[in-house]
């Protein structure tokens, strides 16, 4: 088959396209802007990549179109598409009909930890030979040598990140609803995605109708710790078990040991202690996550012993507290944090490994919640766990100011509360603040959903 994207260059789309090369297919794609390394990452997979969209891109005999959610009517490529009525299709459409109708998918959905608990169950997997195939929204460093969002197995399992966010301009549903889960997990529910959720009634209407589709068969995993994942108990017709610290999770960690880098605990499953196990990562979140994959690991036949062997072995997620670098003795991460929960989580994670160390937290509100008000209370509170807090300008700056997020507010809340807080508008004023007050043994957190104008190479430069 010819098929050709529409917005390829999100890391969702550029996987499907390379998953839809090593199938076979003949693949190109194109995006407004075509930069690296999603670029690179499509050339590298010998996907055509064309930039800007044009009506000449999906000229010829295209057998299949596949329209990003970014997509919406007036862009000339759709409109092509339309008028010539050429088969066309979402992101998550393409990925059920072309590889999960004979697949056993394990669908990891969530608010928050979806990826990194993918990459975990994707890694479990693979380290105990089970081959599965994988789709990842994020670089997974154990998939290649030099990460990757995909793997191609060849045993009937598929483990797939299940996102709630909406399929196409013309499909406001969820996309996790087409992913036909054999297993799902869901490890949290709070609210987020303000552009297309008004409330969280909505967002757990979505949750539902995924547990809805897992079949008498399956499992369904749900997190202990979060009030309307367990919730959901009530409405599954699978098998359900849930993870967690609470102590009436199916699987829980206990005696949990935090560490500069690492994190020890031991898991009790059902009243049956199964040893201790360690994971290089820090954080309670990430130990939540690791439950996860091993429960949904151990349903498709993976032993315990084994997921003892294989966790150690995890290599992490790009983007997911990476340290980028240090210089001056001072520490740089990169995180893909912009919730206030995720926030939260990640500064406390940071507090609990290195407690005597002080923490930065450089934050970009550029996500669709993030940007708005609606969390502005909540990113007040979430903060108050660094010692230095710098806030950069609202990224959205078109939004209407009643709706926008105000930085100069979060700012004052956080200095009512004792932190230490500065709004600085762009990317140069940061570097020179934390080139100039930066000393030995500071932790830099820099969080942020996109690339922050290339701040984390700039900012170890201006520490050099």
């Amino acid at each position: 088959m010819r098929i050709h994207l529409i917005g390829v260059c999100g890391t969702a789309m550029a996987t499907l396209a390379a998953l839809l090369k090593q199938q076979g297919h003949e693949v190109s794609g194109s995006d407004q802007h075509v930069y690296p390394p999603m670029s690179d990452f499509l050339l590298r997979e010998g996907i055509a990549l064309q930039e800007g969209y044009r009506a000449g891109h999906v000229a010829g005999a295209l057998d299949l179109v596949v329209v990003g959610n970014a997509i919406s009517r007036g862009n000339a490529e759709l409109e092509a598409v339309l008028d010539r009525r050429l088969r066309y299709c979402s992101l998550p459409e393409a990925v059920r009909d072309c590889f999960l109708w004979n697949r056993r998918p394990l669908v990891v959905a969530g608010t928050h930890g979806k990826t990194t608990t993918t990459s975990l169950t994707a890694w479990l997997l693979t380290d105990a030979g089970a081959d599965p195939t994988v789709l990842v929204g994020g670089i997974a460093r154990n998939l290649a040598p030099e990460g990757a969002s995909y793997r191609v197995g060849r045993s009937d399992l598929f483990v797939i990140e299940g996102d709630e966010y909406d399929s196409a301009y013309f499909d406001k549903t969820a996309k996790f609803l087409k992913y036909l889960p054999h297993v799902a997990v869901v490890g949290n529910i709070e609210f987020d995605h303000a552009d297309i959720y008004a409330d969280l009634e909505e967002v757990r209407l979505a949750f539902r109708r995924l547990v809805a589709l897992v079949p008498r068969s399956g499992l369904t995993l749900l997190g202990a710790d979060s009030p309307d994942a367990i919730a959901l108990r009530t409405r599954a017709l699978s098998r359900v078990e849930t993870f967690g610290l609470s102590p009436e999770a199916d699987w829980r960690a206990t005696d949990v040991e935090p560490a500069a880098g690492a994190t020890t605990f031991t898991v009790v499953q059902q009243g049956r202690e199964l040893g201790r196990f360690l994971l290089p990562m820090v954080g309670l979140h990430n130990v939540r996550n690791a439950l996860a994959a091993m429960a949904a690991a151990a349903f498709v036949g993976v032993s315990a012993e084994q997921l003892q062997r294989s966790l150690p072995g995890f290599l992490g997620v790009r983007r997911r507290l990476e340290e980028v670098g240090q210089r001056r003795g001072i520490t740089v991460f990169d995180d893909f944090a912009h919730h206030p929960t995720a926030v939260d989580e990640t500064l406390r994670a940071v507090r609990a490994a290195w407690p005597s160390r002080r923490i930065w937290a450089i934050f970009e509100p550029r996500s669709a919640s993030s940007c708005r008000r609606v969390f502005q209370a909540e990113f007040a509170r979430a903060f108050v766990g660094a010692d230095e807090v710098v806030i950069a300008s609202v990224f959205r700056s078109s939004l209407p100011e009643g709706e926008r997020l105000s930085e100069a507010e979060l700012v004052r809340d956080l200095q009512q509360a004792g932190v230490s807080a500065r709004y600085l508008p762009d990317v140069p004023s940061i570097l020179e603040l934390v080139a100039r007050e930066g000393r030995p043994g500071d932790l830099v957190v820099v969080m942020s959903n996109g690339g922050f104008d290339g701040i984390h190479g700039r900012l170890l430069q201006a520490l050099t």
